[in-house]
């Protein structure tokens, strides 16, 4: 018989989730990947804003609200009535971790901010997401991608040359925020594992956002000039971008000198390698005018499986530019499990993306679907808190929960 894998990482964590749209559902929906148990709070009626965005499944539930909240149980309570109130601060009185992302001061008329979290359970791990952060002469501002993506140089850098700055198509600081917020709450557990104390996370969008621009950034602040735009191109390899095959695009990655023979081969252009324009990667960039429409008028002529056919024979990196369906439907993403489908309590089934985290020894927990508004509540109510049917009924009477 098989040996059976050990629970997932996180297994016995419980996290409290106040947080909403993308980011902090994006951390949560890590966490509750590793084994955690995530209990998301959303107000009854309309619940978490992404509830509403999107195109919808079975009538009612959305797909961007589906892409953030997978293996999470949801509970739906009022934080405006005082029993709505009460109900929050006992759980998080009961939970590892809290996350949230209300705007500055938000959560301290209903005792759920730090200092009175913390008063409530000192071991508790308390991670706030914000736009600008809680210490910021910007942090009474809302935080939403596309002004963070403007206002951290990121959009500068993306789009054609001389064309205007482009958003990135997804919110990729919402996203790279969640998975900071997701690094620096296991650090957190583990440091308290030593003290035996919680502490306070305060992570901004910006903050992540300009962090993600890596070797950009730092040419920046060594030579003080930002960065041009270079499209689909790298500004310091080349070839290194996309060409217009017959039947589609291709991307080239042409890493080394050695690569780049190669490649000069398989496009029929071998002389490139020798031309002293071209012979190191210094001078191919410094040269690309010259060197691209040599190779892009060759490319044109043969289909995408061509190329890749010839590149992976030869060992040049590259590969076709996919759009998303072939993408998700591509041998790569079923050999690795990257989409899955799971039951769905209104949908009968519903299509997911699957963990890209893999493990040995104690593997992720297989997908559940996310949670419709309040699914969970009767259950976590009485799990967690000790409520009985009849206290629970007299909650969902009042208003106070659903």
């Amino acid at each position: 018989m098989a040996e059976r894998p050990n629970p997932p990482p996180l297994t016995g964590t419980r996290v409290l989730d106040l947080s909403r749209i993308l980011a902090g559902p994006w951390c949560t929906m890590i966490l509750a990947d590793l084994g955690a148990d995530v209990i998301k709070v959303e107000p009854p009626g309309a619940g978490d804003d992404t509830r509403s965005w999107g195109g919808k499944v079975a009538g009612s539930e959305s797909t961007y609200y589906l892409c953030a909240n997978r293996n999470k149980r949801g509970i739906a309570v009022d934080l405006a009535r005082p029993e709505g109130r009460r109900l929050v601060q006992a759980l998080a009185a009961k939970a590892d971790v809290l996350i949230e992302n209300f705007k500055l001061g938000g959560l301290e008329k209903f005792g759920l901010d730090y200092p009175a979290a913390a008063a409530l359970n000192p071991r508790l791990v308390y991670c706030s997401i914000s736009g600008y952060g809680r210490a910021s002469p910007a942090a009474g501002r809302a935080g939403y991608d596309v002004v963070i993506q403007g206002e951290s140089g990121m959009m500068s850098i993306n789009g054609e040359p001389g064309a205007r700055p482009l958003r990135i198509g997804v919110a990729v600081a919402d996203l790279t925020t969640g998975m900071y917020a997701a690094q620096a709450i296991l650090a957190a557990l583990f440091v308290r594992e030593r003290t035996g104390r919680g502490q306070h996370i305060d992570l901004a969008l910006l903050d992540c956002a300009m962090a993600n621009l890596a070797n950009l950034a730092s040419s920046a602040l060594i030579d003080g000039k930002s960065p041009a735009r270079f499209g689909n191109a790298h500004p310091d390899i080349a070839p290194y971008q996309t060409f217009k095959a017959a039947d589609g695009d291709v991307v080239v990655a042409v890493g080394n000198d050695g690569q780049f023979r190669k490649f000069c081969a398989i496009v029929g252009l071998p002389e490139l390698a020798g031309d002293p324009r071209f012979a190191t990667n210094p001078l191919r960039s410094r040269n690309r005018a010259e060197l691209i429409p040599l190779l892009a008028a060759k490319i044109k002529d043969k289909p995408r499986a061509h190329w890749m056919q010839a590149m992976l024979k030869e060992g040049v990196p590259g590969g076709e530019v996919r759009d998303l369906v072939e993408a998700l439907n591509a041998p790569e993403a079923a050999a690795r499990r990257m989409t899955r489908t799971v039951p769905h309590p209104l949908a009968g089934t519903v299509r997911i993306m699957g963990s890209p985290l893999n493990f040995s020894g104690t593997p992720v927990r297989e997908p559940t679907a996310p949670p419709t508004l309040g699914q969970h509540t009767d259950e976590v109510l009485k799990e967690v808190l000790g409520l009985d049917a009849g206290e629970i009924a007299r909650l969902r009477a009042s208003g106070a929960v659903a």
